[in-house]
């Protein structure tokens, strides 16, 4: 395969460094994808732990014919900044990035223009019809790990989660902490937005981050959506369930003709077997070094195939 080097947003406020893979032996342009991160600062191979999910799923496409770019999230390169400017969104965050990286592969040569795709992975996922929406104009949606559960809603959600796996001391220090973040959230969409912004969740996150994300739902996007989608979810996931997210997704979805369903036995959040099963080990279950499966690949291979045109 061929890796290059590139700059996303080069002559931006925000560069980010990245890296476009091609298959071998192009002969004429190639279908492609653009990766958007999860949650969080996160670099371009979307590590976490000893997890590389983003370069496992480049590489693994190339293999497959699938030409995909991957870069640092702004977060991750630009957090300072993005602190200074009090009023960071998603749209600042993430989605201005990724139709930048689509922009950049429509221009390559190499690129079938006509065929370009985003691959969302746990929020990338929530925002992907809304990235798609808002400049992306893909050829069809990949949603890994996502939900079209409102974000903050996950959050209390794996909150409760963790509040019901601790005993002891532990416990009741998490059960104050829960407590006071669920009080946070009560009356969000009551709020102004100037209101929102004076309030803050942790670091440099404010309360408008989540009031204007929860203002442009998935769902208000995949109502109307006709193109390609795939969702892929993972059995054992602890983050985004079966039960809540991946059953939400298909109560929304289950009758329509462009989506397919995809659930991985035993896999959890970021598509490699389980470990430990716990909220509460997620860091250990992270940091045993493992890799995507190429069943899985093989799925998001087959998948996007399919819905060229």
């Amino acid at each position: 395969m061929i890796r290059e080097n590139i700059v996303v947003g080069e002559n931006t406020k925000y560069p980010l460094k990245g890296i476009l893979t091609l298959p071998e032996n192009l002969s004429k342009p190639v279908p492609a994808v653009v990766f958007v991160h999860g949650s969080g600062a996160s670099n371009m191979d979307e590590k976490v732990g000893k997890l590389t999910p983003f370069k496992d799923l480049a590489e693994g496409l190339a293999k497959h014919g699938i030409a995909s770019v991957r870069y640092d999230k702004r977060s991750f390169a630009h957090g300072l900044k993005l602190i200074r400017e009090k009023e960071v969104t998603v749209k600042i965050e993430t989605i201005e990035d990724a139709v930048l990286a689509t922009e950049m592969l429509k221009k390559d040569s190499r690129i079938d223009k006509e065929n370009i795709f985003i691959v969302g992975h746990s929020m990338g996922a929530m925002l992907a019809p809304r990235i798609d929406a808002e400049g992306g104009n893909y050829k069809g949606l990949a949603m890994l790990a996502g939900s079209p559960r409102k974000l903050e809603e996950i959050m209390l959600d794996q909150n409760d989660d963790v509040l019901n796996s601790a005993k002891g001391l532990v416990h009741w220090i998490v059960k104050k902490q829960v407590a006071k973040i669920n009080g946070l959230f009560e009356g969000l969409y009551e709020l102004s937005d100037e209101e929102a912004k004076k309030k803050k969740v942790g670091g440099g996150t404010t309360l408008y981050y989540f009031k204007e994300m929860g203002e442009h739902p998935a769902v208000s996007y995949l109502e109307k959506l006709e193109k390609p989608v795939i969702i892929m979810q993972g059995e054992k996931d602890f983050q985004a369930t079966v039960k809540k997210d991946f059953k939400a997704y298909k109560d929304l979805l289950k009758d329509r003709e462009n989506v397919t369903f995809c659930l991985y036995e035993n896999l959890n959040h970021a598509f490699v077997p389980s470990v430990y099963g716990n909220i509460m080990k997620a860091k250990q279950e992270y940091n045993v070094e493992q890799h995507i499966g190429e069943n899985v690949i093989k799925d998001l291979a087959c998948w996007i195939w399919n819905a060229v045109s």
